[in-house]
């Protein structure tokens, strides 16, 4: 079976990739370089899928949003 599944990636302050899937709840990695980010979130995914055995969770991407708040 087949999962198209959306991948938010992120650069962090100590240089590294960060990519969460937020369909598959816990499934993240992070790595230097992109090339290995997206190596790296497929075989998270392919592990996420063969262990938690829970459902994909049907989620809409609707897209992202920039928010500035005080504090």
């Amino acid at each position: 079976m087949q999962h198209q599944l959306e991948v938010v990636i992120e650069h962090d302050e100590d240089g590294f990739y960060v990519a969460s899937v937020p369909q598959l709840r816990g499934c993240h990695t992070q790595a230097q370089s992109l090339d290995d980010l997206i190596e790296r979130v497929r075989e998270a995914i392919v592990l996420w899928l063969e262990t938690a055995g829970g459902p994909v969770r049907e989620l809409q991407f609707i897209g992202i949003q920039q928010i500035t708040v005080a504090g």
